[in-house]
């Protein structure tokens, strides 16, 4: 396949994931905040800035966080390169130039997709607001059955999957570093703690899987703990990882830089002291897998998808030799 094939493929996965992620996280925001003090609004909102790191690009055009001007930013803004308007758009862009790459149900999917965000009016209306990131949320859940629906397990397929799962588990890890802090420090089983914790497991999708593998007492130890290390559900870190892991190895077998930088998250995760998820040591090991997800995502771009010069052959050689005579 050819490199930036491979590419497209992979960046089309993480910007069909994004946009859903973005979506999820303010649906579930406006929820929750019904059920809050309103006091907390503005730093709520806030913080959903802080998981792309946008929060200095807002500033220079809003002075104010609220619902309109925080939804807007991250919906629509033509400033905020990640939005659900730009990661969708930019999803199809990738998309076309590996058509003969995906099926045709595929690409109708991710092209609905794109009208639906691209003719919204993003009116102010919660409900409409909520209808919305439903349909973002749908769309993308659409694209990814129809890929592993209709798609040949090939490169392709691993592509995909590789850019969806690391994208994915990158965003969990982002979630956790914003809003666990905050999360921890509810009074165990208080009406806050219930109300903050189901916002968190529901903002990374995780919320009924929790509900269905632990007991009824919502705790953050456990909450962080599962979000990490849970390895049946599909929205925990280390799933993702292993999933990866999953991809790289059947593109280009074992011993490959990009595998080993996952396999040692992975790793570490995987035979983690659960007793060190509390306190600083929580957000230490959020800081050093937020870290070591940036690093295995350079890995992956450095080995398959920057071009190198290759070393001419002998015939290559003497044919220049040739030409230059």
């Amino acid at each position: 396949m050819l490199s930036r094939a491979a590419e497209s493929l992979y960046w089309t996965a993480r910007y069909v994931e994004r946009a859903e992620a973005v979506s999820r996280v303010l649906d579930v925001n406006f929820h929750a905040l019904l059920d809050s003090d309103v006091a907390v609004h503005g730093e709520a909102w806030q913080r959903l800035l802080y998981l792309g790191g946008s929060d200095a690009v807002f500033r220079e055009h809003f002075d104010e966080y609220t619902a309109n001007t925080v939804s807007e930013f991250l919906l629509c803004r033509p400033e905020n390169a990640n939005s659900v308007v730009a990661c969708v758009a930019r999803a199809r862009e990738n998309a076309r130039g590996v058509r003969h790459q995906i099926s045709t149900e595929m690409w109708e999917e991710l092209n609905r997709l794109h009208l639906v965000v691209s003719s919204n009016r993003f009116t102010t209306a919660t409900r409409a607001r909520h209808e919305l990131f439903v349909r973002v949320r749908e769309g993308s859940h659409a694209f990814q059955g129809v890929t592993r629906a209709t798609l040949s397990r090939g490169e392709a397929y691993e592509f995909l999957k590789l850019g969806g799962h690391l994208e994915r588990a990158d965003v969990i890890a982002r979630i956790l570093d914003v809003q666990y802090p905050s999360a921890s420090m509810y009074v165990a089983e208080s009406r806050e703690a219930t109300v903050g914790l189901t916002a968190l497991l529901k903002s990374c999708g995780a919320f009924e899987a929790f509900r269905k593998a632990e007991n009824p007492v919502l705790r953050a130890e456990r909450v962080l703990e599962f979000l990490l290390l849970d390895e049946a559900c599909p929205r925990s870190v280390l799933f993702c990882l292993n999933a990866c892991l999953g991809s790289l190895n059947a593109i280009a077998g074992s011993s490959d830089r990009a595998e080993r930088a996952i396999g040692r998250l992975a790793s570490e995760l995987s035979f983690l002291d659960t007793s060190s998820l509390s306190g600083e040591g929580a957000r230490g090991l959020l800081h050093r897998v937020l870290s070591a997800i940036a690093d295995a995502s350079s890995e992956i771009e450095n080995t398959y998808f920057t071009t190198r010069v290759i070393v001419a052959g002998a015939y290559a050689q003497q044919q220049q030799q040739q030409q230059q005579q």
